[in-house]
């Protein structure tokens, strides 16, 4: 029986990321190159001290960039993109599907607490969630698995009782070692990534009802 289900956000429910690659691939355009996504890609769904700056000097044959004009322009960009970003099809389905079972819903994220929050309030989803957990919460975010833990320790729930919604292997891979039960919902950037024995693959959660899923997966669903 799961009690609880926990989702990811970035790229999960706002597809951020790939947008993030829409801009790295015009910056690498603007220089004569193409952006070099099998490198980027693995990057994707933990923090590290790699940048994309990093490869675009890597490709113009370390010559130094000014990266400060650069990130610039990226962060005008992106901030003007996002804010008419909406949050990727059938996430507020699942989101009404979960609460109207009773569910526990929580998030686990590692991006910053502001960005979560602010996006979450933005796309008016926040209040689903009874526990945000994000980078500022753990020492190590994804693929550790201490983001999942602590969320499904703030539901009054053990990992065995959770179901994770990710779109990353970094996230899976984090939900698998904590326990949790993990369906992969890939976005146009991460769905050629290797990912980890999982419960379930969907191309979108439009594509089946949150309720068709438990049927599809014999999935049952216990409350407190």
């Amino acid at each position: 029986m799961y009690k609880a289900v926990i989702f990811d956000f970035d790229g999960l429910i706002l597809d951020t990321e790939t947008l993030h690659v829409e801009i790295f691939q015009e910056m690498f355009n603007d220089h004569g190159l193409e952006f070099p996504y099998a490198d980027w890609i693995e990057h994707i769904g933990t923090k590290s001290t790699f940048t994309v700056f990093d490869l675009l000097e890597r490709e113009l044959t370390s010559v130094k960039v000014d990266r400060e004009l650069l990130k610039a322009k990226n962060q005008q960009k992106f901030s003007e993109r996002v804010r008419v970003l909406e949050a990727r099809p059938g996430v507020l389905e699942y989101l009404k599907g979960a609460k109207s079972e009773g569910l526990k819903i929580g998030l686990a994220s590692s991006s910053n607490r502001k960005w979560v929050t602010e996006h979450l309030t933005n796309l008016d989803l926040i209040d689903y969630f009874e526990t945000i957990r994000t980078a500022d919460d753990v020492e190590f975010v994804k693929p550790d698995p201490a983001l999942y833990k602590l969320a499904a320790e703030d539901l009054n729930v053990s990992p065995s009782e959770c179901i994770a919604f990710e779109d990353s292997a970094n996230g899976a891979s984090a939900a698998v070692e904590a326990g949790l039960t993990c369906i992969i919902v890939p976005n146009q950037t991460t769905r050629e990534l290797e990912f980890p024995t999982v419960k379930h693959r969907l191309n979108s959660m439009s594509d089946v009802s949150f309720y068709q899923l438990l049927e599809e997966m014999n999935i049952q669903f216990g409350k407190d």
